[in-house]
C-alpha cells in the first residue's frame, strides 16, 4: 500500500507526537457541502449514493478537496448491518430512516442472520478498497459501524425515536431477547468492521449514538459489554501499521473512566463534556477526540476561533487530542465556517506541540 503522506490523525490517536493537533468533522461528506447535494442528486438517493463505490467514494473525497483535513471517513450509514440482517432499510424524505420490518420477539431475533461482510455488504469493501486507492496517501481512511445498542433501537423501533419505548420495553421485560440480539449484532459488527480493515481502513469507530439514553447501570450492561466485545474481536494491526479503535457514546460522559477501560484506543466526546476534566479523569489510558459543540458553527469567524481556542487549551499540551466536533456537522452550516474552523485548529494547536 501506499506510505501515508500525512499521518498525524493516526499518530495522535497512539499518542505519539505531532506537530499540530489533526482535526476532521463527524459527516464532513454531507448536506452542507454543494458538490454533495449535487451527487447526490445524480444518484437518485442516499442509498444509491451508499450503495455505488464509485459515489461512496466520490462523496468521501469532497471534503478533502476543500479543506486541509487530516482523515477521510467511509461514506455509508450505520444502518447497512441490519439492512443486510434482511429488514429493508429506506429513507422517507424528511422521516429519515425506516425499516420494512422490525423485530419484536425471540423468534423475530432467532432467524436474524449473522451478515457476511463480503457476500452481504461487498458494496461497502468496495468503497472501501476504492476510497482506499484513490486517496493514494494523502490522510488515513477511517471506517465504521453503529454499536450493537444503537442498531438495536433501530431495528426494535422501525426507524428513529425520541424515547426508545419498545427498545426499553424489551430491555426490561425481556432481558434475554435483548442479549440475544445485541450478542448477534456485536459479531455482525466486529466481523463488518473486521472487512473493512482488510479492504483498506487505517482506523475504525464505533458510534453509540443513543448509549446516552440508558440509565447508568444499562448502559454497562446492555451497551458498552457489547462494544468492548467488539473492540476485543477486532483487527488491530494490519499492513504493518497499528489500527486504531475509537469508541463514542453521544451522551457518555458520565461514564468516561468504564469506556476508557473498554480496550480501545481512544475515546470521542460530545460538547457537553469538558475536555481537560476528560482527560484528567481518564489519564493517559487513551486519546480523546471532539469535542466543540456543532452549532458554534452558525457562529462567526471570530467566535469559531475562539471556541477553538478554548478547547484546546483546555486539553493543554502534547499529544492524544484529535479535535473533532462533538457530534455531526448539521446540514444548514456555512461551508466557509467549517474552513475557518480546520484552519484554526491547525494554526492554534501548534504552540502546543512544541
Amino acid at each position: 500500500m501506499t506510505a501515508l503522506k500525512n499521518d498525524r490523525f493516526l499518530r495522535a490517536l497512539l499518542k505519539q507526537p505531532v506537530d499540530v493537533t489533526p482535526v476532521w468533522m463527524m459527516r464532513q461528506a454531507g448536506r452542507y457541502l454543494p458538490e454533495y447535494r449535487a451527487s447526490r442528486a445524480q444518484a437518485g438517493d442516499f442509498m444509491s449514493l451508499c450503495k455505488n463505490p464509485e459515489f461512496a467514494c466520490e462523496v468521501t473525497l469532497q471534503p478533502l478537496d476543500r479543506y486541509p483535513l487530516d482523515a477521510a471517513i467511509l461514506f455509508s450509514d450505520i444502518l447497512t448491518v441490519p439492512d443486510a440482517m434482511g429488514l429493508g432499510l429506506y429513507f422517507e424524505t424528511g422521516e429519515g430512516p425506516r425499516f420494512k420490518k422490525t423485530v419484536s420477539t425471540m423468534a423475530d431475533i432467532e432467524a436474524l442472520p449473522i451478515p457476511d461482510p463480503q457476500k452481504d455488504l461487498g458494496y461497502v469493501m468496495d468503497a472501501v478498497s476504492t476510497i482506499r486507492r484513490e486517496l493514494n496517501g494523502r490522510v488515513p481512511l477511517i471506517g465504521f459501524a453503529g454499536s450493537p445498542w444503537t442498531l438495536a433501537t433501530y431495528m426494535v423501533e422501525g426507524g428513529s425515536s425520541k424515547d426508545f419505548r419498545k427498545s426499553k420495553a424489551m430491555l426490561y421485560d425481556n432481558p434475554q431477547a435483548m442479549h440475544l440480539l445485541l450478542d448477534k449484532l456485536a459479531q455482525s459488527v466486529t466481523a463488518y468492521l473486521n472487512g473493512q480493515i482488510l479492504a483498506g481502513a487505517q482506523a475504525v469507530q464505533i458510534f453509540d449514538s443513543w448509549g446516552g439514553s440508558l440509565s447508568s447501570a444499562a448502559y454497562q450492561e446492555f451497551s458498552l459489554a457489547y462494544m468492548r466485545k467488539i473492540v476485543s474481536g477486532l483487527i488491530r494491526e494490519h499492513d504493518g501499521r497499528k489500527v486504531p479503535v475509537i469508541l463514542f457514546t453521544k451522551g457518555g460522559g458520565l461514564w468516561l473512566e468504564s469506556i476508557a477501560d473498554a480496550g480501545a484506543d481512544a475515546l470521542g466526546l460530545d460538547w457537553t463534556c469538558d475536555i481537560g476534566q476528560a482527560r484528567q479523569r481518564v489519564g493517559a489510558k487513551v486519546s480523546l477526540q471532539g469535542n466543540m459543540d456543532p452549532t458554534v458553527l452558525y457562529a462567526n469567524p471570530t467566535a469559531i476561533r475562539q471556541e477553538v481556542a478554548r478547547i484546546l487549551a483546555s486539553y493543554g499540551s502534547g499529544t492524544g487530542h484529535v479535535f473533532n466536533l462533538g457530534h455531526g456537522i448539521t446540514p444548514e452550516v456555512d461551508p466557509a465556517n467549517a474552513g475557518v474552523f480546520i484552519e484554526a485548529v491547525h494554526e492554534l494547536s501548534a504552540q502546543y506541540h512544541q
